[in-house]
Order: C-alpha cells, then sequence, then structure tokens
C-alpha cells in the first residue's frame, strides 16, 4: 500500500497551472540563487565545527559531502528538468513514488527548509556578535563598546538565553520574502558578489599561509563511530550542510523561465562554483592557523555541542572553538582588520541564504496545500506581491524561534537528516520513471544514471548513519509527527482522496 495515489505527471502539471506562480526568473538569476543558498553557514561557520570532529581531515569530508550533493544534483536535474513545478522533491515523489511516501519527504523537507534557515540565523548572529566584540567603530568607541550581552548573544540551549540578533534577521528575511520573489532575486545577485569577494580575498589570504606542520595529525578523529557524530564521516554528515540549498532551485522551477533549459544550468552550475571554493577555504582555513580539535579524557574529540567543549573554549583562540571561523583565522594571520570585513561580508551575504532557505520551505507547503495535504490557506498568494504570504509568515516565526534558542551544529545536523532522505527519493524516482516512462521527454538527462542513482542513495545512506544521536532522534520523532498529521487531516483531504477525485 505504500505507492498508492500516485498522481500521474500530467496532472501534476495541470494542476500547478489552476494556481500558478509568476514565471520570472532567468537562468543567471536561477544560478546566483543557487550560488546564495548554498555558500552561506556552512563554510563561513560550519568549518569549525568540522575540525572539531575530524582535524584537517575535514578536507576529505568536504570532497565526500561534495561527491554525494554532486551525484543527487544530477538525479535532481533530469527530474526538474520533467516537471517544472514547485514542491522539489516532494512533487517529484508524488509523482513517481506516491502520496504517502511524498507526504513524509514534504514534512522532512521541514527539518531541510526550515530548520536549515534556523542554522544560517544563528551563524549570522555569531558574526555580528564577533563583529560588535572587536569593532571600534571606524574609531568613534572602544572595542567592545558595542557588544550584546551574554544572555542575548547564544540561546537557551547554548549557555545563554535568548539569540536576539538571529531572532531579528530570521524577522527581516520573511518580510523581504512576503514583498515579491523578484525583489528577492535582485538583492540576493548583489549579496552573493559581496560572498564570493569574501571568499576570494580569504583564499588569497590563508592560503600562501599554509604550514605543512598543520595537517599532522590528519585523522585525529580516525574515520568515524559506530553511533556516529565524529570521525572523517561525522563532519562529513555535518558538513554536508554546507552544499545543501541546490535543489531550493528546482523549487523555483514554476517561477522560473523556460524552465527546462534554466533549472538544470542553475543546478550544476552553482554546486560546481561552490565546490571550489569550499575546497581551497577548507585547505586555507586547516593549514594556515591548525585546526586541531580539542581533545577529551578518552583522547577522542569532544563533541562540539557538549558542555564540556564549551567549558573548554572558554579561553581558548583555537579555530575549532569560533563562531566565526574565516574572521578569526584571518585575525590569527595579524590582519584584523581584514578579519573584520570578512565578518561584515558574512553579515550582508548570509541573509540571502536565510533568504533561500525560507523560500524553499514556503513552496514545499505551498505546493502540499495546493494538493489538498494541508490547509487551503497556506497556498493563498497576496493579491499585490503574488507571493504565499500567509505561510511565508508563519515559516518566518518558527525560524525565528529555532535561531533564538537552539545551537548551530545540532540545528545543521539536524537539517541534514531531512535533506538526506530528500535526495535518496529523488535518485529512486529518477530510475523508477526510466523504466515505467521511457519515452518522455527530458531536456536533462542524468548520465550513466543506473551507477549514479544508486551510489547517491548509498551515500545518503552513510552521511545518515553517521548524523550525530540528537539527530536521528529528532528526525524519527518529527516523522512520527508527520505521520498523525496526514492520518488525521491529509488522507482525507488530499484531492486523490476518492470523495475528493473527479
Amino acid at each position: 500500500m505504500i505507492f498508492w495515489r500516485v498522481k500521474p505527471l500530467d496532472q501534476i502539471l495541470a494542476t500547478a497551472e489552476k494556481k500558478s506562480l509568476k514565471r520570472q526568473l532567468g537562468a543567471l538569476q536561477l544560478t546566483l540563487l543557487g550560488i546564495g543558498a548554498v555558500i552561506g553557514t556552512g563554510i563561513f561557520v560550519l568549518t569549525a565545527e568540522a575540525g572539531q570532529k575530524a582535524g584537517p581531515g575535514m578536507m576529505i569530508a568536504f570532497v565526500i559531502a561534495a561527491v554525494v550533493c554532486a551525484l543527487a544534483a544530477l538525479a535532481y536535474a533530469e527530474l526538474a528538468s520533467m516537471l517544472p513545478v514547485s514542491g522539489s522533491a516532494y512533487t517529484y515523489t508524488y509523482g513517481v513514488l506516491g502520496e504517502f511516501l511524498a507526504w513524509i519527504v514534504g514534512w522532512a523537507l521541514v527539518l531541510e527548509y526550515a530548520i536549515g534557515a534556523a542554522v544560517v540565523s544563528v551563524g549570522w548572529s555569531g558574526y555580528m556578535n564577533g563583529l560588535l566584540a572587536h569593532s571600534d567603530l571606524f574609531g568613534l568607541v572602544q572595542p567592545g563598546a558595542l557588544a550584546l550581552p551574554e544572555f542575548l548573544r547564544t540561546g537557551f540551549y547554548t549557555g545563554g538565553g535568548f539569540n536576539l540578533l538571529a531572532f531579528l534577521i530570521s524577522i527581516a528575511v520573511t518580510y523581504l520574502l512576503v514583498i515579491g520573489t523578484s525583489k528577492s532575486a535582485r538583492v540576493n545577485s548583489v549579496l552573493v558578489a559581496i560572498k564570493i569577494t569574501a571568499l576570494t580575498v580569504f583564499i588569497l589570504i590563508a592560503v600562501p599561509a599554509v604550514k605543512s606542520t598543520n595537517f599532522e595529525p590528519f585523522l585525529p578523529g580516525g574515520w568515524g563511530s559506530p553511533l556516529g557524530g565524529t570521525g572523517v564521516l561525522g563532519a562529513a554528515a555535518s558538513i554536508f550542510f554546507a552544499y545543501v540549498g541546490f535543489d531550493a532551485v528546482s523549487t523555483a522551477a514554476e517561477e522560473t523561465k523556460n524552465p527546462n533549459r534554466n533549472v538544470p544550468i542553475g543546478l550544476i552550475g552553482a554546486l560546481g562554483v561552490c565546490t571550489i571554493f569550499y575546497l581551497l577555504v577548507g585547505y586555507g582555513a586547516a593549514g594556515s592557523v591548525g585546526a586541531q580539535p580539542i581533545l577529551g579524557a578518552n583522547g577522542m574529540p569532544m563533541d562540539p555541542g557538549s558542555p564540556e567543549m564549551m567549558a573548554a573554549c572558554a579561553q581558548s583562540q583555537a579555530l575549532v572553538c569560533s563562531k566565526e571561523p574565516l574572521a578569526h583565522v584571518l585575525r590569527l594571520l595579524d590582519h584584523p582588520m581584514l578579519g573584520n570585513w570578512i565578518g561584515i561580508a558574512a553579515i550582508l551575504a548570509l541573509p540571502s541564504v536565510i533568504l533561500m532557505m525560507m523560500f524553499g520551505q514556503t513552496r514545499i507547503f505551498f505546493t502540499m496545500s495546493r494538493d489538498g495535504l494541508l490547509p487551503d490557506v497556506l497556498s493563498r498568494v497576496h493579491p499585490r506581491f503574488h507571493t504565499p504570504h500567509v505561510i511565508t509568515m508563519l515559516t518566518g516565526a518558527v525560524v525565528a524561534v529555532c535561531s533564538a534558542l537552539f545551537p548551530v551544529g545540532k540545528l545543521a545536523d539536524t537539517s541534514n537528516s531531512g535533506t538526506l532522505l530528500a535526495f535518496a527519493m529523488v535518485s529512486i524516482g529518477v530510475l523508477i520513471l526510466r523504466k515505467q516512462q521511457p519515452d518522455r521527454p527530458r531536456s536533462f538527462r542524468t548520465p550513466m544514471a543506473w551507477l549514479v542513482c544508486p551510489l547517491a542513495v548509498i551515500g545518503c545512506v552513510l552521511l545518515f548513519v553517521n548524523l550525530s544521536m540528537t539527530a536521528k532522534v529528532v528526525f524519527v520523532v518529527w516523522a512520527a509527527i508527520g505521520l498523525i498529521v496526514y492520518r488525521l487531516y491529509g488522507y482525507r483531504r488530499s484531492q486523490l482522496a476518492p470523495q475528493n477525485a473527479g
């Protein structure tokens, strides 16, 4: 009974036409949206987390995560070119594997997008708080005079009280999304340029300062543990978040001009550009100042989110302790002013990632509502701005609260759990459609699909197993809640339910 209520692909396209969004994004805009969604907290913030789990071995973690994402991106590109509508993995699963599995994927995508947006909000606040603590406002005040009280700098679950700046940036991005997609895309293009410039400056300074001794030992945490969360594989499972976001390009398919051509360009182009930058930044950070983890009594790296780790970092200048690692690296390399400017660039650029994460979340729920699985009010489109304003404001409220309370590392792992499920389902969907509808037009075909897609699924399972135990528990609990919601509402209200069909 799993593969039931499969929604024909032609019906999905027809449904989208009845309540559609305006097509206004071109190939360049879409690629920039992808880069804006991908380059963000993963590289600006989680570099420190990856270093704590794997030390210099995080370089291998970057490669592992990139390979898994590249394989999944090829699968996404094929399905996005066949179904240029909102909904991403949820829509693809609905048209191939049926409503039940589509609901699970759509529900899991809340972890990817909404929780992912909260991750970036917390990362942004780390850079903003760091800048306030180090800046003298061009000589107008004493350094640190602008710093917020500790209680308002971090969330309740990281020894603080309420992460005020993370909360405020979430609300600001929500407002920007409500007023319009094209406006958001134009702002995003400027922010992407700032972000790329900042990373280029970092690479030019950090890479020449690399010392081979900083890579020894290269694998202080080993490859990983049976419980996950440590070593190279644990770091790969966390740093995977650094690549998440390219699939948000496919959620914009319904608002894209000539989507059959432009969506694959946006997906593959964004991932390729980001991978090159990540490898260079990771190499520069680990090799210039060192990325050795802080070890516990058992001789293994401490859990980045543990009280013991926070206590050990209280007076430490280690890279793995920093909430603004790239700016911290430049300060350690005697470039404090450039460090501050990197912080400013992150402060200006990271909101573009929050924007795309929340953009993706609202379009997923918009599509699920349009299919009858969620209340119709969630798919209401604003008469003036032509955006799904109700679900945008609801998503913004959830993101703001989560970012104000929870730590960045735990949020990132939780976000990854939903993403990995979605990636696996998309890869399986490509193979099923190759068998069921081999003659259906595909403007982009996944090369060597019968090798690429199974490898993508295996990679997703490998990374999921190596997530922290907290992330896996949250995933299971969230999935259980989703099944209850589906049984009580979506099962009966679905457009494909017998009483609603026809």
